[in-house]
Formats: C-alpha cells, structure tokens, sequence
C-alpha cells in the first residue's frame, strides 16, 4: 500500500500533463493541442517526451520526472521506506525494519508460556503434534505450528431443570410415577486433545448426556426413593454411567460428581404430595416417641430385675438376716402411708391421736384413724 501512495503523486502529474507535455501554452504559443494562440492550427504536434517551459529551456520528461518519485518512494536516491528516513550513510532503513518485524514474529509465535492450571495443545499444519507441559515452551513459527492452551483444573458446571415452578423438567420413576427433576453436574478436562478435537460442542454433548443417564436410572427407582431416601444412591449412579458414556466417546472429560437440587411432584399434585408427607412425618414421630417409651421401660424393669438378683444372692448366705429385713423393708413401705398409731400395751394408758392434731393444724378433715394396741 506504501508502494502504491508512493507512486500516486507522479502518475497524478503525468496524467495532469498529458503525454503532450499538458494543456498549458507550449514554448511557440501553442495549448498543446497543436494550435496558436488564435486557435489556430500549427505545423504539427510538440514532442510528447518533453515538458512544456520556458522558451529554450530543457526540463526533465514526464516520464523521467514519473521515474524520478517512484525511486524516491521505494527509497532509492537519498529516500526512505514509505515514510522512514535514511541512514546517515544515505542507506535505506527498510530492511532494518524488515528484519525487526522478522524477529518479533519469531519471539512471539516459537515462544509460549503455559500456567500451571493449563495445557498446551500444539497442531502442525492443523493436526495435532503434541501436548506442551506448564512452564515456557517452543515451537515452530506460526503458521507452522500452533498453540492453543486449555485449563484443565476449572471445575465447569451445567445445570439442567430449574428451581422455579414455570419450569419443569418431569421425569418418570419406576412405579410409573412423575417427579420433577433439578440437578447440576460437575466436570472438568482430562485430556485437552481429545477434548478439542473428538467432540464439536463439549458442554451440549455433557447436558445430553447427563439428562440420558438421570432419566435411565430415576426410571429403575420408587417414588419414595427418589424424592428422599434414594437420592445419594441415585446421583452415585448417574455419575458412573456418565463417565462410561464420555469415555465411550473419547471425550476428554472426567465427571467430578452430580448433585440433585430438587426432587418434587408436579405442581399440579405438590399440594396433595406434601400433606401425605406430613402424616408420613407425624406416624414417624409417634413411632419414635412409643421405641423411646419402650426403651425406658425395658432399662427399668432390667434394672429392678439385675436388684432383685443381687438381694437374693444375699438371701442365700443368710436366709433369716434377709428375710428379716425384708419383712421391714415392706411393712414400712405400706405403712408409711396409712392413718394407724401402733402402741404397745403396758403402763400406756392415755392415747394421744397425733396424726389426727396434725390434720387439724393443717386444716385438713379427718378421715379416720385406728389404733392397735400391742399385747
């Protein structure tokens, strides 16, 4: 393009001029169309070689003077390169410039510097050469040799379904039942290579995928399991059949692990479903709560049981002693809460009813006593 705006200014003044030297007043008067100044006709044409000046005067040629700019242009006769001045020794500067765009093409295309997260895919010719490690590497200049790095350690993530109850992603369970589905898989490149060149549209072909996998194996479970209890179990599964899938295509891609979001009914029966899974909810409570009361006394009756067993190891050694012991163990027992005065007979005449003072002090009504007197 410089070539070409260097040439520019002398084929505008030759076609400015003519090849008859212009339409300007030859050196006899002539307009350079071969007539006087009265329009008139004269002897014949100028010479077309030579610029039309003053009388007697020999100036250059169009043509020399066409010759003369474009030497100037590429840099000949004391001229630059385009717009590159000279050297001080009156040389052209161009190919300086050459060789420096030469090296800089050279640095910038041979040497890659690649992170620690990334690959270096190189293809020679458009087809793949190898892979470059982290750190700087070199290669042909482009477009020999080409480098494109891809991050092996980003975890990229597709969600598939949606939260939101306009959008439903309905899959069919085992006992024909319907549940609407949102789950998220996680994923990153194993090998760059095959991640580029096997598939056309990785993240297309991962959603594809996922959705085929979650909708096999919801398909071989219960309701129950998938909206709960199953969904560990599910998303184990779902992962390993991804994989084998990807890997079956050579994709590159290893599957770090699915995660369910949301596991409902359709909107249509979500009412009717959280009212069975509240009564399902409240018969496991009072089921807990009954195994707890059962537990307690189950621990009570081992505890009295484990008593009873140690008073009649203690029976055994002395038979009266215990037996004795018991006797008063018991009538206190059963005393202790009954409105009876014991008095032994003797010099024991008067009878003072302190039970019954008591209760009056109290306030209380009497309620009957009884006294035994001991012979």
């Amino acid at each position: 393009m410089k070539r070409f705006f260097g040439w520019m200014p002398g084929i505008a003044s030759a076609m400015a001029q003519g090849p008859w030297g212009g339409k300007s007043d030859g050196p006899d008067g002539n307009d350079g169309q071969g007539r006087d100044g009265d329009g008139k006709g004269s002897d014949g044409p100028r010479n077309p070689w030579t610029q039309p000046g003053r009388p007697g005067a020999k100036g250059p040629s169009a043509i020399e003077e066409l010759l003369r700019r474009s030497k100037e242009s590429f840099g000949q006769g004391g001229g630059g390169f385009g717009n590159l001045p000279p050297r001080p020794s009156g040389k052209a500067l161009w190919p300086a410039a050459i060789g420096i765009l030469v090296v800089l093409w050279l640095v910038l295309t041979c040497f890659h510097r690649v992170g620690p997260q990334e690959r270096g895919v190189v293809t020679l010719l458009g087809k793949y050469s190898r892979t470059l490690s982290p750190g700087i590497s070199l290669t042909l200049p482009a477009p020999l040799e080409n480098v494109t790095t891809v991050d092996v350690e980003e975890i990229r993530t597709i969600d598939i379904g949606s939260t939101r109850a306009e959008s439903e992603n309905l899959v069919l369970t085992g006992d024909q039942n319907i549940i609407d589905l949102a789950y998220s898989v996680r994923w990153n490149i194993r090998s760059p290579e095959l991640y580029l060149f096997q598939l056309s549209d990785p993240d297309s072909s991962v959603r594809e995928v996922a959705e085929s996998a979650m909708r096999s194996v919801v398909a071989s479970v219960s309701l129950e399991d998938a909206l709960g209890a199953g969904r560990t179990e599910i998303e184990q599964q779902v992962e390993q059949r991804m994989q084998e899938i990807l890997d079956g295509y050579r994709s590159g891609i290893r599957v770090q692990g699915v995660a369910i979001k949301q596991a409902d009914p359709p909107t249509a029966v979500n009412d009717a479903f959280k009212a069975v899974s509240a009564a399902q909810q409240t018969a496991q409570t009072y089921l807990n709560e009954a195994r707890a009361a059962a537990q307690q006394v189950t621990a009570k009756a081992q505890g009295e049981a484990a008593a009873f067993d140690k008073v009649y190891e203690q029976y055994k050694l002395s038979p009266d002693v215990t037996r004795r012991r018991m006797y008063y163990e018991t009538m206190e027992g059963v005393l202790s809460n009954v409105d009876k005065t014991i008095v032994e007979g003797g010099n024991v005449t008067p009878y003072l009813p302190l039970p019954e003072l008591r209760r009056r002090a109290q306030g209380g009504a009497p309620q009957g006593s009884a006294t035994v007197e001991g012979q």
